[in-house]
């Protein structure tokens, strides 16, 4: 069971980064690109959405994946050290 579980919050993490590194370019509606951002953004904009509300804006950078990233990585420790 904890591994499925740190198998998944891996996966998420890829799904984070993944939204991280496509949010650095234009996507035109409707081409494949676009899709796999939709994608990205409903499953990772719940867990980030209400971090960015908390946090305060630094300029126009959003900083709501770092403290998921960092978050998602003290829970797997956790994890880990309870195997």
């Amino acid at each position: 069971m904890q591994q499925l579980l740190l198998m998944l919050l891996q996966v998420y993490l890829l799904c984070i980064f993944g939204r991280i590194i496509l949010s650095w370019f234009p996507t035109s509606p409707g081409s494949p690109l676009a899709s796999v951002m939709g994608f990205l953004y409903a499953i990772t904009e719940p867990v980030l959405g209400p971090i960015r509300n908390v946090l305060p804006s630094i300029g126009m950078f959003d900083l709501s994946p770092i403290v998921v990233i960092i978050g998602i990585q003290v829970l797997m420790r956790v994890i880990q050290g309870s195997m």
